[in-house]
């Protein structure tokens, strides 16, 4: 749409006598006329057309009464004024002299935009030199922000209500028993999704571009939002009493910020208990990391390379080979699970680290509000993996994140990511159980080995420290000389033979079903990667 505008400037000038020079700029290819000091002109007029988008025009004037500036800027009394334009992004126009005493007294800045056709006139009524030119602005496009889909008010959310309906949405304890482990898994699935649906539907709003503050409580944003609203009213009346509320709220939001920061951290630097994870928090406040630099990297790049990178780790070993004579029996077996009950699979329900990924129907932390809606059905789930050896395929699948692994390095190379595997909150349940009872029969019957501190209760990296350096204190005691051999293997769990540990778990005693289970776990397993919001085709590995 063209709009034809008709603009006025007006210009008074001093009591004396004599004027002082004005400008007018607009964007958008308009006319720019810089008037010269003219005691008899009180208003000029510029007619422009071609208008496009809409835009909001800031003149300033800029004066130091009695006299001109009288700025000479090739002088080096001017260098203090040029670097001043400078600092706000200011480039000077080149003109030739604008004085009849031949110096540049008239000066032309600009931002963001071109001139051209500059012309110089020398006038008869003035000792300043009429100037005119163009200014050639191109509006910036306007931003729309990228709007995500899965954000949902669950501030709102009732969980007595969504109980509720759950309970009804699901079908009969009757029915439901009679579904093997796949098809009860995908309807407590679904039925979750559809109720929450439900209830919270997903809505759209822009894309943040960092994460929530951990320190912003419910009361802290009820209490933003109602600063926000004040701010709103006083703008639109201007009234002196708004003004005053508004500040208030502002004093006390304020105040309130900085109390819930000093608290979230007090109480995570004393509540840290591993050193790593002190020094990292000291870290993140003294130096907080840059943000990242932006990426071309996309999905199908990430899969590529994590697959790639595997393969070819596992390409360096040979083929394992199991001889099945040198297999002692062993004279303890595991062939079958251990049922649960619905208390038990409660217990672990309410006492797991409440971890959601996408993958998940409904958030952690309501599924375990909920849990006395979902603890029978979910029981079923279990028990079933447990009695026929199958992990359920909706399980299988993992959404893999990118992570940097240290926040100096460059963010576009893909070496200098990591995968990160989010699994679903029911998946780990179920790990956890299998997990438990493994761990108690190889336990009881001493299969453990001694030297092991990973995954193990009541062991961690300081425990094998701890038993390296008394190995080394008692061989230097006996005067024997030590070697250490360190190994960093890269991706060792993505490079774990299956067939090697497979082989190694029955010799250890299990079977039957138990090893059945393992096989489908670690079979027909998929991943699908997670960045920057773009969607990517799920892999197979």
């Amino acid at each position: 749409m063209l709009l034809f505008l008709l603009i006025s400037f007006s210009h008074t000038p001093r009591h004396t006598g004599r004027g002082g020079g004005t400008g007018l700029l607009i964007s958008k290819e308009w006319k720019f006329t810089l008037i010269p000091s003219l005691p008899t002109i009180s208003s000029f007029e510029f007619h422009a057309v071609t208008i496009i988008h809409p835009f909001y025009i800031n003149v300033v004037v800029i004066y130091r009464p009695p006299g001109d500036f009288n700025i000479y800027v090739d002088k080096p009394q001017a260098a203090d004024f040029q670097t001043l334009l400078a600092s706000f992004d200011l480039k000077r126009a080149p003109t030739s002299a604008t004085h009849k005493s031949g110096n540049q007294l008239d000066l032309i800045y600009r931002r963001h935009c071109f001139t051209d056709q500059t012309i110089v006139t020398p006038l008869q009524i003035s000792d300043h030199f009429l100037l005119s030119l163009n200014i050639h602005i191109t509006p910036e496009p306007p931003h729309t922000p990228t709007l995500v889909t899965f954000c949902r008010n669950l501030r709102s959310l009732s969980p007595n209500r969504l109980s509720t309906i759950v309970s009804d949405s699901l079908p009969p304890s009757r029915k439901l028993t009679a579904l093997d482990s796949n098809s009860a898994t995908d309807t407590l699935c679904s039925t979750l999704a559809s109720c929450l649906d439900r209830l919270c539907p997903l809505a759209s709003r822009p894309a943040r571009a960092s994460p929530p503050a951990p320190w912003l409580s419910d009361v802290l944003h009820d209490h933003r939002s109602k600063l926000w609203a004040a701010e709103r009213i006083w703008r639109k009346t201007k009234n002196l009493a708004h003004l005053l509320t508004y500040q208030t709220l502002l004093s006390s939001f304020s105040a309130e910020v900085t109390s819930a920061k000093q608290t979230y951290f007090r109480q995570k630097i004393n509540n840290a208990t591993n050193p790593r994870l002190l020094f990292k928090t000291f870290s993140s406040l003294l130096y907080p990391p840059p943000p990242p630099a932006s990426s071309t990297l996309t999905t199908d790049d990430f899969a590529t390379f994590f697959c790639t990178k595997t393969a070819k780790i596992s390409a360096q070993f040979a083929a394992p080979t199991t001889n099945t004579q040198d297999t002692k029996p062993t004279p303890h077996t595991l062939t079958s699970f251990s049922q649960l009950s619905e208390s038990e699979v409660s217990k672990l329900v309410l006492s797991s680290h409440a971890t959601t990924c996408p993958l998940d129907p409904i958030p952690s932390h309501l599924l375990q509000a909920i849990s006395p809606a979902v603890i029978p059905t979910l029981t079923h789930i279990i028990n079933t993996s447990l009695d026929s050896g199958l992990f359920h395929t909706s399980f299988k699948q993992a959404r893999v994140t990118p992570l940097v692994k240290k926040p100096n390095l460059d963010h576009t190379l893909l070496e200098n990511y990591r995968p990160v595997s989010l699994l679903p909150f029911m998946a780990k349940i179920l790990e956890k159980v299998v997990f438990n009872q493994v761990l108690d029969f190889l336990t009881q019957n001493n299969l453990m080995d001694n030297k092991q501190s990973g995954f193990k209760k009541g062991h961690s990296t300081e425990t094998a420290l701890l038993s390296v350096v008394e190995d080394l204190r008692l061989a230097k005691a006996d005067c024997k000389s030590s070697v250490l051999i360190l190994l960093d293997l890269s991706a060792a769990f993505d490079t774990v033979n299956h067939q090697i540990l497979l082989s190694t778990l029955e010799s250890l005693g299990v079977a039957g079903t138990v090893i059945q289970w393992f096989r489908s776990y670690l079979s027909d397993r998929s991943f699908r990667v997670s960045w920057e919001g773009e969607r990517c085709p799920t892999y197979s590995i």
